[in-house]
């Protein structure tokens, strides 16, 4: 057996939504699923006989027999749980807060618990809530897409929190993840394993192959939810990382005249830009550079020349985006020890991203070509451990 038990590092601020969450999801179980499992039905509820009918009794069962295979709970699921034949947006949201037993909420909540601190510190609190429920409602519409036409109940907050995996996958791929090794009575121990190796094997060992060897519905665990939240996690990471800098570079940086940018060609008007030291007219023509070809044709040391110019000049989300296309389409490059400083530097300019930019910055110690790089970088980190950032 092999079970995540804590991840490090992790901030220093405290998860209130997190915790909050966590809470509500126990209280629901303690204050309603418990109770309500060892209560009789009513017999003069509606939903009784359409439930009875989905489970596929017919005839006339006695009271005896209802009693015997149907709880009060099964009704509130029936209900409250998510149904795509029945399409209800209320029990998209409460579906997230049913649990089916123990096991169930046990393992959703210590997902919940490693993963959520440093998302929520990274997000913010609104934004972590916000997220969280998106992504939640994101897994169940995915789900649903695959069982359109079924009667029978999804429920519990493992899609919502798939989308907290997403957003930690992305964004924390140098944490690690201490996991329980249970092999009795050979192996009896944890062991810290890079955070990216985990998730993956969740996604794709523990629900993409089950999810494509098996029906949607009949495996008896969401595994398409999982899929469709860890998804909407990883795409709303990428729009809150890069958006806000690629639509500043499109709206906000000079543009330069037509008839210029007809006649004189780009990579030469940057670098002649450079060398003459009008590095302001070198970062208007660079966001006009019509994508990843053009982009290609310039060399390493002008375009981290162009983030960093950025960077000083108070711009850093433009920049941010500079040195993450640079790290994405040069991988390899020896130029990327200072692409990945740069990036640290410029994450230490947007609220609760001091781990991220921790991340950049054991990036650029590890392929530091120089020892000012390493100084550098080991400064910063030192500056984020101590909290003066």
């Amino acid at each position: 057996m092999l079970l995540p038990i804590g991840d490090v590092p992790n901030p220093k601020t405290t998860p209130y939504v997190n915790w909050l969450l966590i809470g509500i999801n126990v209280v629901v179980f303690l204050a309603i699923t418990l109770p309500m499992s060892a209560t009789r039905p009513d017999l003069n509820d509606p939903a009784l006989l359409e439930y009875l009918s989905l489970i596929g009794a017919s005839g006339n069962w006695s009271t005896q027999m209802v009693y015997q295979h149907v709880s009060a709970y099964d009704l509130v699921v029936f209900k409250y749980g998510f149904r795509p034949a029945e399409f209800s947006l209320l029990s998209m949201f409460t579906a997230m807060f049913l649990h089916a037993g123990w096991m169930h909420l046990a393992g959703n909540m210590l997902f919940l618990w490693i993963y959520g601190d440093n998302v929520e510190h990274r997000l913010g609190h609104v934004g972590y809530l916000m997220a969280y429920l998106g992504a939640g409602l994101v897994a169940t519409l995915f789900f649903g897409m695959f069982v359109p036409n079924s009667q029978i109940p999804m429920l519990g907050a493992s899609g919502a929190i798939s989308g907290v995996l997403g957003f930690y996958f992305l964004w924390f791929p140098r944490n690690r993840i201490k996991v329980f090794v249970f092999l009795f009575p050979l192996i009896m121990t944890t062991f810290l394993i890079p955070s990216r190796i985990v998730l993956g094997v969740y996604l794709v060992i523990d629900n993409l192959l089950p999810f494509m060897m098996s029906s949607a519905e009949g495996s008896g665990v969401a595994h398409g939810a999982h899929i469709g939240g860890f998804l909407a996690g990883l795409g709303l990471a990428l729009a809150v990382d890069r958006l806000p800098g690629l639509l500043r570079m499109k709206g906000t940086t000079p543009r330069v005249g037509r008839k210029r940018a007809n006649l004189v060609n780009a990579v030469t008007d940057i670098v002649s830009s450079i060398d003459r030291d009008d590095l302001a007219h070198a970062v208007a023509r660079f966001a006009q550079m019509d994508g990843r070809s053009q982009r290609s044709q310039l060399s390493t040391n002008n375009i981290l020349t162009i983030g960093e110019y950025m960077l000083d000049s108070g711009s850093p989300d433009e920049a941010l985006t500079v040195f993450r296309r640079l790290i994405a389409e040069r991988p390899g490059d020896k130029g990327l020890d200072r692409a990945y400083l740069g990036a640290g530097r410029a994450l230490l300019h947007k609220d609760r991203c001091e781990t991220s930019a921790w991340h950049y910055f054991v990036a650029a110690v590890d392929l530091a070509q120089t020892p000012e790089v390493t100084e550098n970088a080991r400064r910063y980190m030192k500056m984020i451990e101590e909290g003066k950032q």
